[in-house]
């Protein structure tokens, strides 16, 4: 007896990075997939925690380095929904920030296949407070952007000289190799001595945080690795940073010897 194939797709939110933080909900969908397609920040070790039998398809975007445009990816889940049947999409930190969802469920939907979205924790929180800075805190910041640092033509987004025109905390996703036009683009607009945190490989074994004031941006610029994406947050709860006062201390110390 022949079964017919049932198409369906997961749109499921991988979390910040470690492979622990995706949700039980999506973590269960993976355990269900037919075929997983995955995004380049999805950790090797939930990877290996998909049943080898389960076809796992590279999809992932970085920075000059796009293996699908998106187009091909989502031409890439209906096909696969076809052959195999349940589809788990599965992207980095939550779907709807800056992941394109809208544009996969869209193409999806418009082949009558049903498509369920399960959330994901995103960076933009997760990775902060990973490093103990919260994106709010009563009597410093009452709320947060999140941004990406330019738009498609490459030029300023409008919200991130917006957001440091505010008392807001600024978070920016995707603007590591930015991050000195970032940093002169905000001195424009917030008191110099405003605080700001780098962060990479967030909630993995291997993160990595700087963090410095705007006037000394400079300071730590050979710290970052720009091949690698990271978390920017400007704003005076970087101050809440364990480490920052003692590392501002170390760099007047420096910078007078």
């Amino acid at each position: 007896m022949t079964v017919s194939i049932q198409p369906k797709v997961t749109l499921v939110g991988a979390g910040p990075g470690s492979s622990d933080l995706i949700t039980l909900r999506g973590f269960k969908a993976l355990q269900q997939a037919s075929v997983v397609l995955y995004d380049a920040l999805i950790s090797n070790q939930l990877l290996n925690e998909i049943d080898d039998s389960v076809p796992k398809i590279y999809v992932g975007k970085r920075c000059s380095e796009h293996s699908y445009t998106q187009d091909d990816i989502n031409k890439l889940i209906v096909e696969n929904a076809y052959t195999y049947g349940h589809v788990v999409r599965l992207k980095g930190g939550d779907p709807f920030v800056f992941g394109r969802a809208s544009e996969e469920i869209e193409y999806v939907e418009s082949f009558g296949i049903p498509i369920t979205v399960i959330p994901g924790v995103t960076s933009a929180v997760a990775v902060p407070a990973s490093q103990g800075i919260p994106v709010t805190r009563r009597g410093i910041s009452s709320s947060f952007w999140v941004m990406t640092a330019t738009k498609k033509d490459g030029s300023f987004s409008d919200d991130l000289q917006l957001a440091a025109q505010s008392s807001a905390t600024m978070v920016i996703l995707m603007g590591i190799r930015k991050f000195s036009e970032i940093a002169q683009e905000v001195s424009k607009y917030r008191n110099t001595l405003t605080p700001f945190a780098i962060i990479q490989n967030g909630t993995l074994t291997a993160e990595t945080c700087v963090t410095g004031m705007l006037q000394n941006y400079t300071s730590v610029l050979n710290t970052i690795d720009i091949t690698k994406p990271g978390v920017i947050v400007i704003g005076d709860v970087v101050a809440e940073h364990p480490s920052f006062y003692e590392e501002e201390v170390q760099r007047v110390l420096n910078s007078n010897l």
